[in-house]
């Protein structure tokens, strides 16, 4: 018996309207959707849970629904101390010093990528600049030739798009090109190694197990979702901020003429609009919340996105409030051991996108159809533009 339909609308507001829903009547609801499985939609039992590895295990099931060739790649898929050694090798160049650097070239991509929007007046900003910036974000983190980028970023769309209609052939075939490209790397940094600070291949090549080299298709693996992972949300993210600033124009001349808000404003967005709806853990014994009791064979998804709004947690949930108090404990990038790795570079990403695309217009609102994005994320996938002309 199913207590909510995942898939009654892709629409993002009726989506969290179900949520608000479920959190007021059945915050532990079941569905028979992709198979069967759990959603927990309140802030406090999806930040307990999240922060519990050891009960809510990722190595069964890691997102709702499932790649659909059922493969496991660490660090998201593995459980410690299994993926411990993948995670310490990405965060060691993920840190403070090394995000910065990235940004002087972060931004004049972020420039390069807008301009045929800005030339047009018009154009979809998360097909377009929502998918292409991404990919110059991903290809300086991980120190690929420029060419890679526009590769990556029509490779990783179409794999996106064929994962969610579990298109298995299509899939696969988009996978293989990204592994192609991964083993490229490990193969190039193995003849010549970078500083383990400044590149994950070179990192993860140096990375040891108890005096042992991580496991060569592990490590291709780590590296092979690395380049996808920071492809799925941005446009996402970046399209409904656009639909939000589209119908508050206020806000988004108050922005563009304060720039100094925007690391708070990013932040609101990202609690409100929160990418993911799906990722998911299986408990290791079975586990009695509010009174559902959940078995271990069963998915659970902590659903961010709602607990991101919930009402508990953050009074005025559906509003945006600039220097909200207690904004640091949004779930956007999740929480635990499986945090989000790549999250000060996400941050940055977000903030140079949104910053260009406010210093390249004058304006800009939506101007056609917007298609919402299907599970596991919730969202907009396309949101076309009108720009009413380039920055004054």
């Amino acid at each position: 018996m199913s207590d909510f339909d995942p898939l009654a609308s892709d629409a993002p507001d009726d989506a969290l309207a179900m949520y608000a829903d479920l959190r007021g009547r059945c915050p532990v609801a079941h569905t028979d959707a992709y198979g069967g499985h759990w959603a927990l939609t309140r802030y406090a039992d999806v930040a307990a849970a999240a922060a519990d590895s050891r009960t809510f295990i990722s190595s069964v099931r890691a997102v709702v629904p499932s790649d659909p060739r059922g493969l496991r790649r660490p660090p998201l898929n593995f459980d410690a101390p299994a993926h411990t050694p993948y995670r310490k090798a990405l965060d060691r160049t993920l840190q403070r010093s090394r995000i910065a650097k990235l940004e002087p070239r972060l931004r004049e991509h972020a420039v390069r990528e807008l301009a045929p929007m800005v030339e047009r007046a018009s154009g979809d900003v998360a097909q377009e600049y929502g998918a292409r910036f991404p990919a110059w974000v991903t290809t300086e983190w991980l120190n690929l030739p420029d060419e890679t980028a526009p590769q990556l970023a029509d490779t990783a769309t179409a794999w996106v798009r064929a994962w969610r209609r579990m298109d298995g052939p299509v899939v696969n075939e988009m996978s293989e090109r990204m592994y192609g490209i991964a083993r490229d790397l490990v193969a190039a940094r193995r003849t010549a190694p970078l500083p383990v600070e400044d590149d994950p291949a070179s990192s993860l090549l140096a990375e040891r197990v108890d005096g042992q080299p991580l496991d060569e298709e592990h490590l291709v693996g780590a590296l092979r979702q690395s380049l996808v992972v920071g492809m799925v949300a941005p446009p996402i993210l970046l399209g409904s901020i656009c639909v939000h600033l589209s119908r508050d124009q206020e806000l988004q001349a108050r922005l563009r003429a304060h720039p100094e808000l925007l690391p708070a404003a990013v932040e609101e967005f990202l609690r409100l609009y929160t990418p993911y709806r799906g990722f998911a853990r299986t408990v290791a014994q079975e586990v009695e919340l509010h009174g559902r009791r959940i078995p271990p064979a069963e998915p659970v998804t902590l659903v961010y996105a709602s607990a991101n709004r919930d009402a508990e947690q953050f009074p005025d949930p559906d509003r945006f409030v600039l220097d909200r108090p207690n904004i640091a404990g949004h779930l956007a990038f999740g929480r635990g051991r499986h945090r989000c790795a790549g999250m000060p570079l996400a941050r940055l990403a977000v903030l140079v996108a949104l910053g260009e695309l406010l210093t390249g217009t004058s304006g800009f609102e939506v101007d056609g159809p917007l298609e919402g994005a299907r599970m596991p994320e919730i969202g907009y996938v396309s949101v076309p533009l009108r720009i009413t002309g380039g920055a004054a």
